[in-house]
């Protein structure tokens, strides 16, 4: 985008580019979403950023009417195959929070150096300025829908001391964290949850989001011991555990409607918060909240076959998963034998919430079974194959490709879910080359509408 059409969105106030784009504005300081609802500012006033990160980096706060750190993230990083992109997912994903900058290059392969010189130049911040505009967004969401101390908090989010939150707190939201959490919107301050009540969420997403057909996805698919959906179409709640970098967790997401550019309700319970950030980003791609459907349905309303399934359903979204290694083994296993490997290797809850009593089993729990599951397990196991949110799609495709009984609809299923590749075709749907680069969309549209 050139910055006459940026600025045409800001004018607007398009939501349909919040999250690809933020906005800053020199005569006053503050960087916002396009869809801010301040007077709209004078354009030789406004610079453009590609993060919240670049903009923080250059000076700017966060607007307090927008909430810039609280919109959708990218869908180009959903595209993206490239260093950058892989980058940007594990960095969402809480990589440099546990492993710091060598960490996040080891996985990608490049030096710390390259990795640095790349993310800088094209988004103008490096991934520690990305991760702590996110460890930020964290904090916010704890101060302002928790009655942790604020101690604890610093921690949770993943800063490395309580001096560092503080400081980074103030340049980002102008704000002390006491004075941040009393600011809280009205009506969601006033009593804050307890660690045992669990961390309430909005998980935002842009445009039309077809929850029901998600929550039917959810519901077929659903594991005994890891999975749960109750209430009645329209207003179910989906309930699962999560396996997490420091404990586990459970979560309980709403099929609510709150139109285009809404949200999900959910609430999180986590045995350690520092896992908070992860296990929201693994939501995030389990529900695809970072589509841009609006470009989905532009590409394949455009073909005679699937403009009718757009039309009804705009905005239908291709699911990932909470947790890429069990999609894996789920996909090649089938519903009814996961529920038993749950059973069998799945670790039990300390504390079992109503139906769900396990996490599903890690794949080293699994290496021993014989067969093609021993070897897909084995393999994910001691990284030959690695499906995490920075994973090399081509390579993982080539390296479960090459694992015996793994064929080529399973290989194309734990592309399409496991590691969110939206363009993935699938034997016996029939997608078309001139669905790309949206294919497992259409995919998605074929399958819902049967």
């Amino acid at each position: 985008m050139d910055e006459e059409t940026r600025y045409e969105a800001v004018r607007s106030r398009d939501a349909r580019f919040d999250g690809e784009f933020f906005f800053a504005v020199e005569t006053t300081g503050i960087y916002c979403r396009p869809s801010c609802p301040a007077v709209t500012p004078k354009r030789q006033n406004v610079r453009y950023y590609t993060t919240a990160a670049a903009a923080q980096g250059s000076g700017f706060r966060a607007c307090r009417r927008c909430r810039p750190d609280a919109v959708p993230g990218s869908a180009e990083w959903n595209v993206r195959a490239d260093v950058v992109g892989r980058a940007m997912r594990m960095i969402g994903d809480g990589v440099v929070d546990r492993e710091g900058v060598p960490g996040l290059a080891v996985r990608l392969g490049y030096s710390s150096r390259q990795v640095q010189r790349q993310l800088t130049a094209e988004l103008g911040a490096g991934p520690v300025a990305l991760a702590r505009a996110q460890r930020a967004h964290t904090a916010r969401v704890l101060l302002q829908t928790t009655a942790l101390p604020i101690t604890e908090i610093a921690f949770a989010a993943g800063f490395a001391s309580v001096r560092q939150f503080n400081d980074t707190i103030r340049a980002v939201y102008a704000l002390t964290p006491t004075a941040l959490r009393d600011a809280a919107p009205r009506g969601r301050g006033a009593g804050r949850a307890t660690p045992s009540a669990g961390v309430p969420l909005r998980l935002a997403y842009r445009g039309a989001y077809q929850a029901g057909a998600v929550f039917d996805l959810l519901s077929e698919e659903a594991v005994d011991g890891v999975e749960q959906i109750s209430g009645d179409a329209g207003a179910r709640t989906y309930r699962r555990t999560l396996r997490l970098p420091y404990g586990t967790g459970i979560v309980a997401v709403e099929e609510s409607d709150h139109g285009a550019g809404g949200w999900l309700d959910a609430r999180l319970h986590l045995t350690d918060l520092r896992d908070l950030t992860t296990a929201v980003q693994r939501l995030r791609r389990l529900f695809d909240l970072d589509a841009d459907p609006y470009a989905v349905d532009e590409r394949l309303g455009a073909d005679p076959r699937l403009a009718p399934l757009v039309a009804a359903r705009p905005g239908l979204r291709s699911p990932g998963s909470a947790d890429p290694d069990e999609f894996a083994v789920r996909a090649l296993v089938g519903r009814s034998e996961a529920s038993l490997l749950v059973e069998r290797y799945g670790k039990a809850l300390d504390a079992p919430c109503g139906s769900l009593t396990h996490v599903f089993p890690e794949p080293g729990a699994l290496a021993g079974e014989p067969g093609s599951l021993g070897e897909l397990a084995a393999a994910l196991a001691d990284g030959r194959v690695r499906l995490d949110a920075g994973a090399d799609r081509e390579d993982a495709g080539a390296g479960l490709a090459a694992l015996a009984g793994v064929g080529e609809r399973v290989v194309a299923l734990i592309r399409m879910r496991a590691l969110g590749d939206p363009d993935v075709g699938l034997s016996g749907v029939g997608a078309s080359e001139g669905w790309r680069p949206w294919r497992s969309y259409g995919v998605r549209h074929l399958l819902t509408a049967r």
